[in-house]
Order: structure tokens, then sequence, then C-alpha cells
């Protein structure tokens, strides 16, 4: 089968933290499949096509992608941040898993990206210098049960958390509510960092403690990372503070 399918994470949306391998990639690809916004952000040519869709239709987006490649083309499948974290490569994974025995024979490249924690984490500090978890506020494909019952858990065992998906028009609430549980469990003054659009010119850093964190501070480009009990804040003069992990944790007394 001479069909190529490439999932490439571009990045948080700065051109200069795409990395040159998919760069690399972008450039020998036919065919472009992704949300709208992140291919709006390559610099196609006359022979290189789009496939835009809806950001809920990543299944569907993933099949027709296959189904493409299948039939002899090389193409790119796109995600923001890195393909890899709550975004394509799984969508591919899952449609490979359910599809035609043909698709298990393309030739399958999954290129990383710098991911939005990481993008945020570098612009404010070292927040993730130890022990960390990611969770997507989006109950869309689980149950809110299940997101709660995470969230008390990462924070009951001194993980920091980053909270991918915060809030969108169609679920307002939720952070709101994880903001809660964790305040209900971490000491008031634990740092919370919003990042909004990290390396766009539109960047917004914003670290405020636990107990003045609100749901309303962030939007759908906003990363949120809350600190464990050992998150330092250093002031600086004249500065924004620098928010980091110590590489070393003591852990609670038994």
């Amino acid at each position: 089968m001479s069909g190529r399918l490439t999932i490439i994470g571009t990045g948080p949306g700065n051109a200069a933290q795409t990395t040159p391998q998919a760069r690399a990639a972008i450039a020998a690809a036919t065919d472009f499949f992704g949300y709208a916004p992140y291919l709006d952000r390559l610099d196609l040519n006359d022979r290189q096509a789009r496939h835009a869709s809806d950001n809920r239709e990543e299944l569907a987006r993933a099949r027709a992608a296959l189904e493409m490649a299948a039939s002899g083309r090389s193409v790119a499948v796109v995600s923001g941040g890195d393909a890899g974290v709550f975004a394509m490569a799984a969508a591919v994974c899952e449609a490979i898993e359910h599809g035609p025995a043909e698709w298990r024979a393309l030739e399958l490249e999954i290129v990383p990206g710098i991911t939005a924690m990481l993008a945020v984490a570098a612009r404010v500090g070292a927040p993730l210098g130890h022990d960390f978890c990611a969770i997507s506020l989006s109950d869309n494909l689980k149950p809110w049960t299940l997101i709660e019952e995470r969230l008390a858990a990462a924070a009951g065992a001194g993980f920091v958390i980053a909270l991918y998906n915060p809030i969108s028009r169609a679920r307002p609430w939720q952070l709101g509510k994880a903001l809660e549980i964790v305040q209900g469990i971490l000491p008031a003054t634990t740092p919370v960092v919003f990042g909004r659009a990290a390396g766009r010119p539109d960047e917004r850093m914003t670290v405020v403690p636990l107990a003045e964190a609100r749901g309303e501070m962030a939007d759908m480009a906003t990363c949120v990372i809350i600190g464990s009990p050992e998150t330092r804040l250093i002031a600086r003069d004249g500065l924004p503070p620098l928010v980091y992990a110590p590489r070393s944790a003591a852990g609670r007394p038994t």
C-alpha cells in the first residue's frame, strides 16, 4: 500500500514553536485534515489541499483521512499542541482499531509537538518540575463524576494538575466546579496559573492563589495549572513571579 498518514502536532500557535520535524512533515503531505483554526496556521502551497471540519468531529475526520491515505495519498492530520495529548492521534488509533484491515497496513507516523501545559509552564517558571498530571475537563466523552473523582485523587496525592479544555460556550460551569473541588483539599495559598494563548500575540499569564481562582478567569484558549502544596512562588521586583515545583517532595505525614 503506497498511502501514508502523518499525525502532526504543530505546537501551541507560535510558529517558532513548531518543530523542524513537524515542518518537514507538513512540506511532504498533499492533503491536510484538521480543525479549521489549526489548518489556518499552516502555510500551504497550491498543490496541498485543506479538508477542514468542526472541532467535535475527530473520529469522522480520522476516518476520512485514513480513507484518503488508503487511496495512495500522502495525508496529514493536524493538531495544535501535541497530537497525542487530548488530540487526534488517539482518534486515529481508535479509527484504525475498528476500521478495515487495510488501514492497519498504512505507513503511519506521529510527529510530536509542544503541548499547552509545557508552553505555559515555560512562561512562568517550572511548575511541572516534579510529579504532575493532565486532566481534561471536557465531559463530552466521559462522565463528569469521573472527572470529579480524578481531580480529588490528584489533588489529594499532591500532584500538580494541568487542566485542559477548561471552559467553553457549551461547558461554562465545569472549571468553577473543578476549582471548588481542589479548594476543599489544597491550601488556599496554592499558586494557580491561568495561561492563555502561550507564545501568541494575545498571550496572557495570570498567577493567583487558589482561594482567588475563579472559572471566569479562563477561556477556551487557556490552560490552567494548579500547583501542589509544595509549589513555590518567587517574588521579583518589577517582574512577574516565578512559579516552580521543587525537585524533591516530602509528602504528607502518615
